[in-house]
């Protein structure tokens, strides 16, 4: 499937070297609470197992996955909601990002300045959307013919190898089935979440633009209510 950016690379190792952990867990923890509340049993419910395995690939505390989890049952607690964003950036790069927030009065005028700031603005509902999918993404520590046959038996929709790893496409309903074929087929899976997946690439050449969406998906990242920036940025260009 083309026209997965980049900057999901440039983002896994952002998260391997980012120093704010305190806002990194705000955000996981956001996750949890809200898969939370369709059951506090990760056995049985699949988007709160998949939330906590993201936590603990972020090397989160235990206690506090469990505090997380704990905020469903807490009355006094803020209810979190999710709400997802249509932008475009730079260059013409659509942008889909999705928040968690316990106030929406404050999360919004947070993505729209972040986005006017660096070139970017909210967009029409419905406007971008149509340009993504909703898909499983899991990501496995493997290459060559033989893991993506395995990944293929498992019952994925689609696999491409990219920098190192095989990028896994599944249709939503089926992602935590297909993760565990994985697992149980000796392969390692390294992420598993639900994202947009863009239909078409924007390509971005220009090195200059190129800096100006990295800028920007930067900044909405760095947002405390942003759990996600999904993009069909297909960045070519060479940056210094």
């Amino acid at each position: 499937m083309s026209g997965h950016s980049k900057w999901s690379t440039i983002k896994r190792e952002k998260g391997l070297k980012d120093a704010k952990r305190g806002a990194v867990f705000t955000k996981l923890g956001n996750l949890i609470a809200i898969a939370a509340r369709g059951g506090i049993d990760p056995t049985i419910n699949s988007t709160l197992y998949m939330a906590i395995e993201k936590a603990k690939q972020a090397n989160m505390p235990a206690a506090n996955i469990q505090r997380a989890i704990d905020r469903i049952a807490d009355k006094n607690a803020a209810v979190m909601e999710e709400t997802a964003y249509e932008a475009m950036g730079p260059g013409g790069v659509g942008l889909i990002i999705e928040t968690a927030t316990d106030n929406k009065n404050r999360t919004f005028p947070e993505v729209k300045n972040a986005l006017s700031k660096n070139g970017g603005r909210i967009a029409d509902a419905g406007s971008v959307m149509f340009q993504f999918t909703r898909k499983g993404v899991i990501n496995v520590a493997a290459t060559g013919e033989d893991a993506l046959l395995a990944i293929l038996d498992a019952g994925a929709e689609d696999a491409v190898e990219e920098e190192g790893d095989i990028i896994v496409y599944t249709e939503q309903k089926d992602l935590a089935k297909v993760r565990r074929a994985i697992v149980d087929a000796g392969l390692t899976v390294t992420g598993a979440e639900l994202q947009y997946v863009p239909n078409h690439s924007v390509e971005v050449s220009d090195p200059e633009i190129a800096a100006k969406v990295i800028k920007l998906l930067d900044a909405l990242d760095d947002l405390d209510d942003v759990v996600n920036v999904h993009n069909n940025a297909d960045i070519t260009a060479e940056i210094s």
